[in-house]
């Protein structure tokens, strides 16, 4: 008998667990079965579309019995529309699921917390994909994870395609509940996030400023983040005793930052830039950082991406600025074809703080490509330099690096140090040295750099499994993109606000009247502002410092401005009013202007109307019916220097347009040696007039350099008394036709280019200001091949 009662007893237990296994196949069945959860439920979800649903995954679990919401077959149940998912209470697991192509409205799609007072412990998001889950309008600020709580886990998941504002994950610390919260993000596959153009782009934060001096420890460790552009700050580090290991960084534009906070650990993570511009390392603001065995390749960021970037700090620098680097250790990284090194980076006015108390030593550095090893911008007397070992033919102080020939072995594309190197052996080393290298090996002998002699094993970064296993096949929506219009009212920071609201496609519309600028903005997706007969735009006066520009066109994007005054008159002297993306920012971009008056640019400290940068590409920069009066420069596209037959657009195209009053040049655009006729770089200038253009013999109207393609047809060109030359051209595809020349220097021809109808006389206006010929004027006589040339009517 009592024997009897024991197997009754065991079949019950067994029944209820069975019982605890619920399939469901609607929100409202799911809500009702979230309820009853216990200790070892499992809910399945059933295959198929769940559409405009808020998952609520919470209850009590135990650490070998949590409550498990699963897909079921993972992959195969997506949530779309305006869907998110709200995990809190403790030991819950959500596995399985796919946030696939949605249109979400809520501040996240998965958050660890229902709210200020219920949020996770010891829960976990695995196995699952949000892949393109972006609202309709990229303005709204949202985060794809929200971590809250304590020894949460966010792991083997894929995060791809994130194209609003907003940081993809983010660990939150508001709260005392949250503070050393032991976090693990790991194994996780962050893919493409396109640039964003402005601060919010990060993958992931941790922590806010505010809260930078509170502990998370959070552990970053065996993730792949490739194609993660959004902005500068890749990871921004913002609270203390943060770990970031094992991480791969492939072919994304920006850095892993410790931005604010203390006592990060970064070490044996791999970064690969595959030679692409904007591809950073590890950039350092605080104190008490160890960065370790860490591998970085082929980046080719430079200034604040570089491969190792430490910054100048702010005296009594406030949370959100940038506090002195103090105790920290930079040992046993190599770093191979990268940028330069930076020290003292930001140095100016405000950043006077260079790092004290720090170490940089046992690193190996190899530039066999011909780059600049190291920048340094302030004093490094605080920086103790020990055993760095350079392998370049590229200047750099002895006194710091020390400079060998290594001995490489390829390990498939990767050089590795041979034992042959006996001078990499160091005899430096102090309590925060690696005694193992990258691939967790002890270092006997203890050599600089990341790996030891003759090593044949791949970082864990590179050969770690990342992603759901179920391997999503994620192709990125077509959007239809509906253009936003935004009316806007004169006045001061009116045309920011506005622009802040811009979408991917937005027409902005200005009322007459002055729109004062107090900070530069830029310009990301198509964008158009219009304006009125009496719509300007100036800079405040009594600026802390001259404004750089008034727009930045980013990488990707079209400026269109029409019916505009830019006015660069104010105490402090605009520098510009446009500029291409910044240096090295090779994509493509647009900008056509129509209509539009830029007067008073005379910054002469290099100033100019229009400024590309150098190692950017406009596809187009049109001008039509535009004036541009009594300023320093035109348009300056110069600053290609180095050999490789580079050039800042493919098609420049002026029309109906003036250039008056313009002391060096209208136009400055070069194109590299050598000269090759492929049809790329291409001029053309009809029916404009350039009056009073140049101040010395050695200046140029048209300032032309390698150009393969020039077309100069039906223009003036008057009053530069004091040019030798108003233009010169050069080869078979270079031509002037049907222009008039008076008091403008003369016209240099060589290696065939052709000169068609170019007349030497005075235009004889009849109205000076607007350009209006008299009836005596020759360019009103009958065939003489010169159309009309006159200010066109607006």
């Amino acid at each position: 008998m009592k024997t009897f009662t024991t197997i009754l007893i065991f079949f019950s237990c067994s029944l209820i667990y069975s019982q605890n296994v619920f399939k469901v196949s609607n929100i409202d069945e799911y809500n009702d079965v979230i309820k009853k959860a216990i200790p070892g439920t499992k809910i399945i979800l059933k295959n198929g579309i769940w559409r405009d649903v808020e998952i609520k995954a919470f209850g009590v679990g135990k650490k070998d019995k949590p409550i498990t919401i699963k897909a079921e077959t993972p992959g195969k149940v997506i949530i779309t529309g305006n869907s998110n998912l709200v995990i809190y209470g403790q030991h819950i697991v959500v596995t399985g699921l796919w946030f696939k192509d949605g249109s979400p409205t809520k501040k996240s799609i998965v958050s660890f917390k229902k709210n200020s007072k219920e949020f996770a412990s010891y829960c976990r998001f695995t196995h699952n994909t949000i892949s393109y889950y972006n609202p309709d309008d990229d303005t709204i600020n949202s985060h794809w994870v929200d971590l809250w709580g304590k020894n949460n886990r966010v792991d083997h998941n894929n995060f791809t395609g994130k194209t609003n504002d907003g940081t993809t994950l983010v660990v939150w610390l508001k709260g005392d509940e949250h503070i050393e919260n032991n976090h693990k993000i790991d194994h996780n596959f962050f893919g493409k996030r396109p640039e964003l153009g402005k601060n919010g782009g990060e993958t992931i934060r941790i922590g806010t400023s505010t809260n930078s001096m509170k502990s998370s420890k959070t552990i970053v460790e065996n993730n792949t983040f490739k194609n993660c552009d959004g902005e500068i700050e890749i990871i921004s580090n913002k609270s203390a005793d943060n770990i970031f290991r094992n991480n791969l960084f492939l072919a994304s534009k920006g850095t892993l930052t410790l931005r604010h906070g203390n006592n990060a650990l970064v070490e044996n993570n791999v970064f690969i830039g595959n030679n692409i511009a904007k591809t950073g390392g590890i950039r350092v603001i605080n104190e008490g950082h160890i960065i370790r065995n860490n591998l970085l390749v082929g980046l080719k960021g430079d200034g604040f991406r570089g491969p190792i970037v430490v910054m100048n700090g702010v005296p009594n620098s406030p949370l959100n600025r940038y506090l002195q680097v103090k105790n920290v250790n930079i040992q046993n990284n190599t770093i191979i074809n990268c940028g330069a090194i930076e020290f003292g980076a930001g140095k100016d006015s405000e950043r006077t703080l260079p790092a004290e108390n720090m170490v940089f030593a046992n690193n190996l550095i190899a530039n066999t490509n011909g780059g600049k090893v190291v920048e340094i911008s302030d004093d490094i007397s605080g920086i103790k330099f020990k055993n760095n070992i350079v392998d370049s033919e590229n200047f750099f102080d002895s006194q710091q690096f020390k400079k060998q020939k290594i001995d490489w072995k390829l390990l498939q594309s990767f050089p590795m140090p041979s034992s042959k190197n006996k001078f990499l052996i160091s005899d430096f080393k102090n309590e925060t040295t690696p005694l193992k290298d990258i691939n967790d090996k002890e270092r006997n002998p203890f050599i600089v750099g990341a790996f030891n002699f003759d090593n044949v094993k791949f970082p864990k970064a590179l050969l770690v499994k990342t992603g759901p296993y179920w391997k999503p096949k994620i192709e990125e929506p077509k959007k239809i993109i509906k253009e936003k219009i935004i009316t806007v009212e004169p006045g001061t920071g009116t045309l920011a606000k506005a622009l802040k609201k811009a979408s991917s496609k937005t027409k902005i519309i200005l009322k007459d009247g002055i729109y004062f600028i107090d900070k530069t903005k830029k310009i990301k997706g198509n964008i158009l502002i219009k304006g009125s007969k009496n719509t300007v735009i100036k800079a405040n006066n009594n600026l802390p410092k001259s404004l750089n520009y008034f727009f930045r066109v980013q990488e990707n994007s079209t400026l269109k401005l029409e019916n505009i005054i830019f006015d660069g008159d104010n105490d402090t002297k605009v520098k510009y009013a446009i500029v291409s993306p910044d240096k090295n920012n090779a994509n493509l971009y647009n900008l056509f202007i129509k209509n539009c008056d830029f007067k008073n640019f005379n910054n002469t400290n290099g100033g100019s109307i229009f400024k590309a940068y150098v190692g950017t590409l406009a596809d187009t920069i049109s001008i039509k019916n535009s004036i541009f009066l009594d300023s320093y420069r035109g348009l300056n596209l110069s600053y290609e220097k180095t050999g490789f037959g580079k050039y800042n657009a493919k098609h420049i195209l002026i029309e109906n347009s003036i250039f008056k009053n313009i002391d060096e040049f209208a136009v400055n655009y070069t194109k590299t040696d050598p000269l090759i006729n492929d049809n790329k770089g291409n001029l053309k200038i009809t029916n404009s007039i350039f009056s009073k253009v140049g101040s010395k013999e050695k200046d140029n109207v048209i300032k032309l350099k390698s150009i393969p393609k020039v077309e100069i047809i039906n223009s003036v060109f008057e009053k530069s008394y004091d040019l030798a030359y108003f233009i010169k051209l050069k080869g078979q595809t270079n031509i002037i036709r049907n222009c008039l020349i008076h008091n403008s220097g003369q016209l240099k021809i060589s290696e065939g280019a052709i000169r068609d109808n170019v007349v030497f006389k005075n235009p004889k206006w009849e109205n000076k200001d607007n350009f209006i010929p008299s009836k005596k004027s020759y360019l009103l006589k009958t065939n003489n091949k010169i159309n009309t040339i006159g200010l066109i009517n607006y």
